[in-house]
């Protein structure tokens, strides 16, 4: 069985979960969105996205692949590039770190060690590019259909991250919060996970459904 771990491109991401590929959550602030979702191409815009933080940036998310088969993903990048973190009631993200914007690990691969392979290779290319820590808005709870902050979604383990999980595989909360904390993983802990923090990893991924992702109104 092969692994092969990519960056998200214009040519690769088509790759991406149909869900997640028309996704702008992150991506557009909440009027621009409702906007590109009336108009009926979101994936358009994600297609901009992606587009303009590769020109600007540089990689911005992972791709890995089993056997050719796409089997997870992982996207990423700074605060300024993602409208919607400034809509959490524990935002900003600090000036140092990169965004976990949202993962996920297709059922079928789960257990395979794949989510070590995404986060690992995202925490080597950050360091590469100076930046130290990652950091991501926790869902505490994953109640559906709340409001906090301006921010209005349906959980079902969809792209925002359980704050249990990211806990437990070495994030620390940085700023509390009854239902979105925001959490930090210093990048040179994710280089050195022992075993269990791996698999606990692994959970973590598997655990995100793209067919129930966070759907804000």
């Amino acid at each position: 069985m092969s692994r092969r771990l990519v960056n998200v491109t214009l040519d690769n991401l088509d790759d991406l979960p149909r869900r997640c590929r028309r996704c702008v959550f992150w991506e557009l602030d909440p009027v621009s969105r409702e906007r590109a979702e009336d108009a009926g191409h979101p994936e358009l815009e994600k297609e901009a996205w992606i587009s303009s933080t590769l020109l600007e940036w540089g990689s911005c998310g992972k791709i890995v692949y089993v056997d050719g088969v796409p089997a997870g993903f992982v996207l990423y990048a700074p605060p300024l590039y993602v409208p919607r973190s400034v809509a959490f009631p524990t935002s900003p993200v600090s000036a140092d770190a990169v965004l976990l914007m949202t993962a996920n690990i297709l059922p079928e691969f789960t257990g395979g060690g794949l989510g070590r392979m995404l986060v690992q290779g995202i925490a080597k290319d950050l360091t590469r590019r100076g930046v130290r820590a990652i950091e991501a808005f926790g869902d505490l709870k994953g109640q559906p259909s709340r409001m906090v902050g301006g921010v209005q979604a349906q959980l079902e383990g969809g792209c925002m991250v359980p704050a249990d999980y990211l806990l437990s595989v070495g994030f620390k909360t940085v700023r509390p919060h009854h239902l979105y904390p925001r959490l930090r993983l210093e990048l040179k802990s994710a280089l050195s996970w022992r075993e269990d923090v791996e698999v606990a990893l692994e959970r973590l991924l598997g655990s995100m459904t793209p067919e129930h992702a966070l759907r804000p109104v």
